[in-house]
């Protein structure tokens, strides 16, 4: 079933809400060993990277990218805990939350807050902005300034947007409390001070310049595999977009979230966040009920996007409304002659 074809099931019934409603209670035992199969393989990896590091860093490099892949998983982690889909303990969502928060340099509750705003307006043209990538309409971009186009252009090439905008973003605009409820503020700042106690914890054992390459290397992988990830999640050419008064959260959660089929051993990684569309269809299922939710509803089925196809998705770049889909700057050109 193509994603098409999802509409006259979203849009005509609920039907989905009851098909999705079993996979909604976390199981403790299988949410503490993903905890435990995530966070003792990566402190390990860690101890064990630093004698590899001072040998040599090209030794060091396999164990750098196998801590970045388990940062990765536990910023799922952190993100099931966000939604409270982790636990069935709110407050034990917020503890892992918080602490899985500090290993991918992001504060718990202002995350969260703007990751809500994400899935509240996924889809609505109207309701861009919060936790999403970028994205100008055509008419927006012919309408632009020369200087925002230059912007826009910069800020979509693959080299910023997947590799120095990443670490941007979690090293420093995750410090900066800006926006939100007094929690949200509050977190940034208790989880900079708990970063500064652990950077100077970690200078004092190992070296400043030891953990500060290890440290900017790890999240460097690990922000740039997220951002990719969010990426094609939600710009691959036939994604929904829609204006607020046509919008549908249902038709958007599943038309306009990929199913970004991976590799076993990448699907386990990113814990198993490729199923995004049931993601978004119901955040409330924590990330080990994903596959299998998707398993158990063939009318969910959506075209799945490959690890190879997904490479295509970088050079799309602007939302034609006209048709319904994105476009790349080269065809940008025939528009504006048109």
């Amino acid at each position: 079933m193509t994603q098409s074809q999802t509409r006259p099931i979203l849009a005509e019934s609920r039907a989905w809400k009851t098909a999705v409603a079993p996979y909604q209670q976390p199981d403790l035992r299988r949410s503490v060993w993903q905890i435990v199969n995530t966070l003792v393989p990566y402190f390990l990896v860690w101890f064990l990277m630093v004698p590899a590091y001072r040998i040599s860093f090209w030794l060091a490099l396999p164990l750098i990218i196998l801590a970045g892949g388990f940062t990765v998983r536990a910023f799922i982690i952190f993100h099931d805990c966000g939604h409270g889909s982790f636990f069935p303990s709110r407050r034990a969502n917020e503890i892992v939350g918080f602490i899985t928060g500090l290993i991918t340099f992001t504060p718990f509750f202002a995350w969260r807050h703007g990751h809500a705003l994400h899935h509240s307006a996924s889809g609505d043209l109207d309701r861009r902005g919060d936790g999403d990538v970028w994205m100008m309409t055509v008419d927006e971009y012919l309408a632009s300034p020369w200087w925002l186009r230059a912007a826009y252009r910069i800020y979509r090439y693959p080299l910023v947007l997947f590799v120095i905008s990443p670490l941007i973003l979690f090293l420093f605009v995750h410090r900066i409390p800006l926006k939100g409820r007094k929690r949200e503020r509050r977190s940034v700042w208790l989880t900079n001070v708990a970063l500064v106690m652990i950077v100077t914890l970690m200078s004092l054992l190992i070296g400043f310049k030891t953990y500060a390459i290890l440290q900017l290397s790890v999240l460097g992988l690990a922000a740039s595999a997220g951002v990719w990830l969010f990426y094609v999640q939600h710009q691959y050419e036939e994604v929904y977009w829609k204006r607020h008064y046509e919008w549908d959260y249902a038709t958007a959660a599943v038309e306009g979230s990929s199913f970004y089929k991976l590799p076993k051993i990448l699907q386990w990684f990113t814990g198993n966040i490729g199923f995004h569309h049931i993601h978004h269809l119901s955040p409330r299922i924590p990330n080990y009920n994903l596959e299998p939710c998707h398993n158990a509803n063939p009318e969910l089925h959506v075209e799945p996007l490959t690890l190879l196809q997904s490479f295509k998705c970088i050079r799309y770049r602007l939302w034609d409304e006209a048709n319904y889909r994105l476009i790349g700057f080269g065809e940008l050109k025939k528009i504006a002659r048109a």
